[in-house]
């Protein structure tokens, strides 16, 4: 099976030694992710639904450059600044995910990289059928 990673070209993941997504096989692995938008800025600061929109967007994103999408996914974790904020997080997960329904943990840190940043996340997925476009099969 052929490993392939995928980064976004930050200056972080050289610096850190990481990529944004990791491929194996039919296996993929999503770092986690904050609610940033392409140029950096937080979006939805002080808002923890906002910030969770934002940050399935980009798990969605990472997912397709390697073929997969969010049928896909089997599990997130989420770490949060606030665990009072579980039922909006729960809320933008639950619209993405309600169908899918995905393992799902959600763990209270006591802070982030930035003290905007309320909410990261983290994804697995297993692809389960071929897909155009995709390298390998599943």
């Amino acid at each position: 099976m052929a490993r392939k990673n995928v980064g976004t070209g930050s200056k972080w993941e050289e610096a850190v030694g990481y990529s944004r997504v990791v491929r194996i096989g039919a296996q993929v692995f999503v770092s986690g992710t904050t609610g940033t938008d392409e140029a950096g800025n937080i979006v939805g600061p002080g808002d923890p639904y906002a910030q969770t929109v934002q940050i399935l967007k980009k798990i969605e994103q990472a997912l397709h450059g390697v073929g997969a999408t969010m049928n896909d996914v089997v599990r997130t974790r989420a770490f949060v600044t606030n665990i009072d904020d579980w039922e909006k997080i729960g809320k933008a997960h639950g619209i993405i995910f309600h169908d899918i329904r995905p393992a799902m943990t959600i763990v209270e840190v006591s802070r982030l990289i930035a003290p905007e940043m309320l909410v990261e996340i983290e994804a697995d997925a297993v692809m389960v059928a071929s897909r155009p476009g995709s390298d390998e099969p599943a």
